[in-house]
């Protein structure tokens, strides 16, 4: 039985694995790959330590990081997918490639999935104009024109961080109200280089070997518009990966685990989750990894000390 399996390779993961490690907990991390969300990223700027780093090869540095403390403490399942979890007298099942593994104790850091922007062109042009993340790929487009897709304040805070370089910001927006507060309307709105377009439907991202326009249509009067811009930053939504942990954990209205912010436990005992998954207010790479951290030692505790 182990002391601990870890679900997922993101910057989470692997700091629960390099902190189990060097604790001595015996350890299965779990991942279909290293990195997370930010392995589409064409430039990260924020991973602290590091001035820039692109998203494949932070996912290498993590992988190396994880290996080089593992020894014979943590072992290392790459390319699955933990498909079950069950609760048991003495801990947890854990379904892993038609496996059954045992454990005392889980974290769950399986992060969270981007929506996709869903047109003609939308996955053509990802990391060629299309990106998912502008505090990793916002200073790539200094002195550009560019669009944001979503009103909510996931997509008004990102557009506020864009106009520290770029030239021009414009948010598309499906409906005439915005999702984001208020307050934060009024101030991005606010800035010279800033404007919002209600009504607005993508339905086409064109260019040549990079994004040159975004189509869309008026949703009150269907005309079709063409919007020239080389960047497009989408802000539509998360999608926690919390299948595996459906029916064994509480889950918010957005399916994200409820955490005590303290420890980062979930409210079944054994349990705790780190990093995007979690109800936790923010979500970014540096963030994941103190979670993990924090969550590490609330473990170590619990097996070791209580």
């Amino acid at each position: 039985m182990y002391e601990l399996i870890i679900v997922g390779g993101g910057p989470a993961g692997v700091a629960a694995g390099v902190y189990a490690a060097r604790k001595r907990l015996r350890t299965l991390l779990i991942t279909e790959s290293f990195g997370g969300q930010s392995i589409d990223s064409m430039g990260i700027e924020n991973w602290i330590g590091t001035v820039n780093i692109s998203g494949p090869d932070l996912a290498k540095s993590l992988e190396t990081h994880i290996r080089t403390y593992a020894e014979s403490t943590v072992d290392i399942k790459t390319g699955i997918r933990a498909s079950k979890i069950e609760k048991t007298e003495g801990g947890f099942k854990v379904e892993v490639g038609g496996e059954t593994l045992e454990t005392k104790t889980i974290l769950i850091a399986t992060g969270s999935s981007r929506r996709k922007l869903e047109v003609p062109g939308g996955k053509e042009y990802e990391n060629k104009g299309i990106t998912y993340c502008a505090s990793c790929d916002g200073p790539l487009f200094s002195g550009a024109d560019v669009a944001v897709v979503g009103g909510g304040n996931a997509g008004f805070e990102t557009a506020a961080q864009l106009l520290a370089y770029a030239k021009s910001v414009t948010l598309l927006n499906r409906s005439d109200k915005y999702k984001a507060d208020e307050m934060t309307v009024e101030k991005v709105l606010a800035h010279p280089n800033m404007r919002a377009i209600p009504n607005a439907i993508p339905k086409e991202v064109r260019g040549d070997k990079f994004v040159n326009s975004l189509i869309y249509t008026d949703a009150v009067t269907n005309e079709k518009h063409s919007l020239p811009v080389t960047g497009i930053f989408v802000e539509i939504g998360l999608m926690p990966a919390t299948e595996v942990v459906k029916g064994i954990v509480e889950l918010n209205e957005r399916n994200q685990i409820v955490i005590d912010p303290r420890t980062q436990s979930t409210r079944t005992n054994g349990i705790w989750a780190a990093g995007d998954v979690t109800d936790t207010l923010y979500h970014q790479n540096n963030i994941a990894a103190g979670d993990a951290v924090r969550a590490l030692e609330d473990i170590y505790l619990h097996l070791r000390a209580r």
